[in-house]
């Protein structure tokens, strides 16, 4: 293989293409009709394979961009009338690094998923 090749698959296996999506959302649940708006929401972030993070807060692993753009798209069509959505992306570096405390103490870092296994 090229030296030009190397360096590809270098980059195709980086911790900087592979990435995290976070989508954080702040919808109304004053009435019966927005409740059911929020848990459908919920409910289409699980099916697309997020996984709660927080009762507002849906993680997801991307295998990049395009993954990343893809997911979107998806949760673009499927947006409650009412309420706030917002979608953060992070490379894996990046999550690997995130401080995590909980009941006032620091937790261990966060194990990457196993993303790929070579033969």
């Amino acid at each position: 293989m090229s030296r030009n090749g190397e360096n590809a698959g270098l980059k195709h296996l980086s911790g900087y293409r592979f990435m995290w999506m976070l989508v954080t959302f702040d919808l109304p649940v004053e009435t019966k009709a927005q409740r059911a708006a929020a848990t459908k929401f919920r409910n289409v972030l699980l099916d697309l394979g997020f996984e709660m993070s927080q009762f507002s807060n849906y993680l997801r692993f991307c295998n990049g961009k395009e993954q990343f753009d893809a997911y979107v798209r998806k949760i673009e069509r499927q947006l409650p009338e009412f309420g706030d959505v917002f979608i953060f992306q992070f490379t894996d570096r990046q999550y690997e690094n995130i401080v995590r405390f909980s009941n006032q103490g620091r937790r261990e870092r966060q194990k990457n998923p196993e993303q790929i296994a070579l033969f």
